[in-house]
């Protein structure tokens, strides 16, 4: 179940600790794990508290990659005070501008800031990969898809071909894993509302990162994929496209990064209909459901693409269009 939004019981004594005594603890917000996030207020100076309860969280990691992409001149906040063994992280608060409300409010600006995003990235994999991350690759490519079977089916009452869909997947995503493309730092949970507008010391607006606590060193295709085609917005198929030729103008990555962009696309979003419903079913957090009818849309478009036939012949074999997005309406 979600856990309630009550702040931990030793966290007044290590904000205390730090210089926070006196502050008040304002709930900010949960996620899809078990981290629980509140605003700390004291007078004019406000911090973030990040609860990372153990054994379920470690907030060592989050530390880890926000002081990596500091050093690579991006904007992750900076880490004010921690207690490791109670899990426990007071950070920079960059404030409550996010790029999904953002966008909502102005749409006539999405292409502009989505090209402010794809430089980010363009950015980022211009530089070596964080050392000692995790890989992700074809492996983990095929263990994440296996959500979909494991969760997704069974929901929906579906018997499937399981060991097929392994084997249709392996024959997309193995010439991705073998196409020579550098491999990058990958964020993993880039998408728009992870993404924070900050003013920053130069009075400049910057795109401050949160989230990425489970970055990976992977493909480049992986979170270009993740914020364009976002679980949780719309974004409009041509600034999609702008965005990917623009991607490929600055990196020269050509035809093999569009080939590895709608494979991995294919490859996140059917990933992600199985976590939603696992986020249902196993931890009592039905809201995700409502991005299910979208994560299809996606996925179907996905589908097309002459590299995904052996999946997109799978799902058809398999899942009935009534099982599909009209499901979750």
């Amino acid at each position: 179940m979600a856990a309630p939004m009550i702040p931990p019981a030793h966290a007044p004594a290590f904000l205390a600790a730090h210089g926070w005594g006196d502050a008040q603890i304002l709930p900010l917000a949960g996620d899809a794990s078990f981290r629980r996030y509140f605003r700390v207020v004291d007078g004019s100076r406000q911090a973030v508290l990040m609860d990372a309860p153990p054994p379920h969280e470690d907030p060592r990691p989050f530390i880890a990659v926000a002081e990596f992409l500091c050093e690579q001149g991006l904007t992750a906040p900076a880490i004010l005070a921690r207690d490791l063994e109670q899990g426990l992280l007071l950070i920079e608060d960059f404030g409550d501008v996010r790029l999904r409300e953002t966008l909502d409010e102005k749409p006539h600006a999405e292409a502009d800031y989505y090209a402010g995003v794809t430089d980010l990235l363009v950015h980022l994999h211009a530089r070596p990969a964080m050392d000692g991350l995790p890989a992700h690759g074809l492996e983990q490519w095929l263990d994440e898809v296996m959500l979909f079977t494991d969760w997704y089916c069974p929901a929906l009452e579906l018997e499937v071909d399981r060991d097929g869909f392994r084997a249709a997947w392996a024959a997309v995503l193995a010439p991705i894993e073998a196409d020579g493309l550098p491999r990058v730092t990958v964020l993993r949970d880039f998408h728009a509302e992870n993404i924070m507008l900050v003013r920053g010391r130069d009075g400049i607006a910057h795109y401050g990162l949160l989230d990425f606590q489970d970055a990976l060193v992977g493909h480049p295709a992986y979170d270009l994929a993740s914020v364009l085609e976002d679980a949780r917005r719309d974004v409009t198929p041509s600034v999609e496209a702008a965005m990917l030729d623009r991607y490929v103008a600055a990196t020269g990555q050509g035809d093999l990064f569009r080939a590895a962009y709608w494979a991995l696309a294919a490859q996140r979003n059917t990933r992600i209909l199985g976590v939603f419903v696992r986020l249902w079913k196993r931890d009592g957090k039905p809201g995700y459901r409502q991005f299910q009818p979208r994560m299809w849309g996606l996925l179907e478009r996905d589908l097309a693409h002459p590299a995904l036939v052996p999946v997109r012949q799978w799902f058809d074999a398999n899942i009935p269009a009534s099982k599909r997005a009209e499901a979750w309406l």
